[in-house]
């Protein structure tokens, strides 16, 4: 997904990821763009930081990749970048792209093929300017000013459409005119014309182009929607994961395609057919190409900052278990299962399909802060647990088979556990089976038996 550069984020949420920062210089943050990027298959979280007159690079990864000494207290100024005005920044497996305001393309990458001799490459180096960029997993498209898409980087699945090679020097004009947005899954692409014409291209296994054969397609083809007289004609967004595509119409209908067998449509059957997903008024969808396993929706107020109600166990409609999605793009793969459960458990209720927009619903299973607390760890790897939450998340791990969340949880009653908090502890041993905590049990049981002896021994000799 390609973001927008120009919202004020709240630093709070990352104030784990900025630590060790010299705390003086982020007042002065404007914007912040978190990115992943892939070293040895492992994702790296790296930041671009803005200021009102310069961008700056924090992180090992992106610092390496620009030249720039990496120092965990002072993020590095990208001097090449003073004064520009950035739009969009989106990224691939090993490479970042950004858009200036100016319509100019800059690439940097640890990939050979990229050319970028460890700084920021500017792609459009003639007269083309651009207005926007999306960012496969291993290939780049560019819409000009024109409304021409031209494409870059591999294409052993066409992704860059026609009999061309894999191109990381020039960009391969797809041949496309006449359009106003366009949209990149993990190795598939789209664009959107003036016309309201959809047209798709690259690997189609799991029917993720929404065409009616699943047969990759080196050449954009039209997608065409089944007659349905609620579609409105006019596509508001179009956003797609790793195998599966969604369209949001104007009039908030949302319908997808591909990969589904881990519910990543919402659907209840493994249906790779475009179908339509039975939410509506939606206002905009989000997805991640790195994986499969999510796709999120909030309303306007959830994009500027709108906080929960969190008094007594109510959640507002811009709550939604969304907010940290935005701003955190990429998580580990077993996360997005648990989030995926989570969010279309929700979005798919009776409740929801009725809700209104100032209507509140009462989650009754959990508390606020055990939600929010689960959701933490979804995001960083981080969990704070408690002994008032404890319960609850041990009941969550279980309910969404959360192994992770199960173990932290026995690790801190492991720590806890003793003679004293032993009768608090065990139904919610047994309960829930937690097997690995029976050998301590046994231990305590011991000492008990041992300690009851004794005590029976001197009231003897007494």
């Amino acid at each position: 997904m390609a973001r927008s550069a120009t919202e004020i984020i709240d630093i709070n949420l990352f104030q784990d990821d900025f630590k060790n920062m010299d705390q003086k210089f982020l007042p002065s943050v404007v914007s912040i763009i978190s990115i992943f990027i892939y070293e040895n298959y492992k994702p790296k979280k790296q930041f671009l930081l803005m200021t009102t007159e310069a961008t700056f690079a924090y992180g090992e990864q992106i610092c390496l990749w620009l030249s720039l000494e990496h120092d965990m207290s002072k993020p590095q100024r990208i001097s090449l970048l003073n004064d520009m005005k950035i739009v969009q920044v989106d990224s691939g497996y090993d490479f970042v792209t950004i858009l200036t305001e100016d319509g100019r393309v800059y690439l940097a990458s640890n990939n050979s093929n990229w050319k970028t001799n460890n700084a920021f490459r500017l792609i459009n180096t003639g007269n083309d300017c651009f207005k926007m960029i999306a960012c496969g997993v291993r290939h780049l498209l560019l819409l000009r000013q024109d409304g021409h898409v031209f494409a870059m980087g591999d294409n052993r699945v066409g992704q860059i459409t026609g009999n061309e090679k894999s191109s990381y020097e020039s960009m391969i004009n797809t041949g496309i005119a006449n359009v106003k947005l366009i949209a990149c899954g993990g190795d598939h692409s789209f664009s959107i014309t003036n016309k309201e014409e959809i047209y798709s291209w690259g690997p189609n296994s799991y029917g993720q182009l929404g065409l009616s054969d699943k047969e990759i397609s080196s050449t954009p083809c039209l997608v065409a929607f089944p007659n349905d007289d609620s579609i409105n004609i006019r596509i508001k967004e179009i956003v797609a994961g790793d195998q599966h595509s969604l369209f949001l119409f104007e009039n908030g209908q949302l319908w997808g395609c591909g990969y589904n067998y881990n519910g990543e449509l919402g659907l209840g059957n493994r249906r790779s057919k475009l179908a339509k997903i039975p939410i509506g008024n939606l206002q905009q969808i989000k997805c991640s190409k790195s994986t499969t396993f999510h796709w999120h929706m909030m309303d306007h107020r959830t994009m500027h900052g709108a906080k929960p109600n969190m008094s007594n166990g109510y959640y507002r409609r811009n709550w939604m278990v969304i907010r940290h999605h935005l701003l955190l793009h990429q998580f580990r793969y077993q996360s997005m299962q648990m989030l995926s459960k989570i969010c279309i458990e929700i979005l798919l209720s009776n409740v929801f399909r009725n809700w209104n927009e100032n209507d509140q619903v009462i989650i009754n299973n959990y508390q606020y802060e055990t939600y929010y607390a689960y959701l933490r760890l979804l995001h960083t790897g981080k969990i704070q647990i408690n002994h008032q939450n404890i319960t609850e998340l041990v009941d969550l791990a279980n309910c969404y088979g959360d192994e992770s969340l199960m173990e932290y949880c026995a690790t801190f009653i492991r720590n806890d556990l003793d003679e004293q908090t032993m009768p608090k502890y065990l139904p919610l041993i047994n309960k829930y089976e937690m097997i690995e905590l029976y050998e301590k049990l046994a231990h305590l049981y011991k000492n008990q038996n041992q300690q009851s002896s004794s005590s029976s021994k001197r009231t003897k000799f007494s």
